[in-house]
């Protein structure tokens, strides 16, 4: 990849207008306060990096890199993470808002949300075996084929799973939201 290289350094613009970054490769560095949404991140590269309380609404992310990177209070509605480069694609979220969020056909397995909003995510056909979705909103959020085994969603709540369409063999729900898995069959579950 083309571009800078920047190493251990934090940014923060607490700028309301949008800033946008210079292409390059970003390790080990902090984002604090930054507003980028809608701006093009394709061909990014972001290795061990941490974005704290940032606006990333609408980013364009085509053959972006993410490994090992935490996004925590981040706004991060409508993103595409589809064309999101496949190889070490590692993030990781924390009380995040990814409404609308797009995970069609992304490989992820091991991803990991935790306390985020995901209102009308797209994870048809995603692989996310392992995934933990700890207290999670999954509102209207879409599975379709999506391979779900060994996944976590203890704790989540609002999903709606159609066993019989997706791959959900040995994956955990808490006994409270079970009914999610049932929605298809019209079952009422009182207690």
């Amino acid at each position: 990849m083309d571009g800078a290289y920047f190493e251990n350094q934090v940014f923060a613009f607490e700028s309301t207008e949008p800033v946008q970054l210079n292409p390059g490769t970003y390790e080990g560095c902090h984002f604090n306060h930054c507003n980028l949404s809608g701006t093009n991140l394709s061909d990014f590269r972001f290795i061990e990096c941490v974005f704290n309380h940032c606006n990333l609404d609408r980013i364009e992310l085509i053959n972006t890199s993410f490994s090992e990177v935490k996004f925590t209070d981040c706004k991060m509605m409508g993103i595409s993470f589809e064309h999101c480069h496949h190889v070490m694609f590692t993030p990781y979220f924390e009380n995040c808002s990814l409404n609308f969020a797009n995970f069609f056909t992304r490989k992820a397995p091991g991803i990991i949300f935790k306390d985020c909003n995901l209102t009308e995510a797209d994870f048809t056909e995603a692989i996310l075996s392992e995934a933990v979705f700890t207290g999670c909103d999954f509102t209207n959020a879409r599975f379709d084929r999506t391979t779900l085994s060994k996944a976590d969603f203890r704790g989540a709540f609002h999903f709606s799973i159609d066993p019989e369409k997706n791959n959900l063999q040995k994956a955990k729900f808490s006994l409270a939201t079970v009914q999610g898995l049932l929605n298809k069959y019209g079952v009422i579950i009182e207690g």
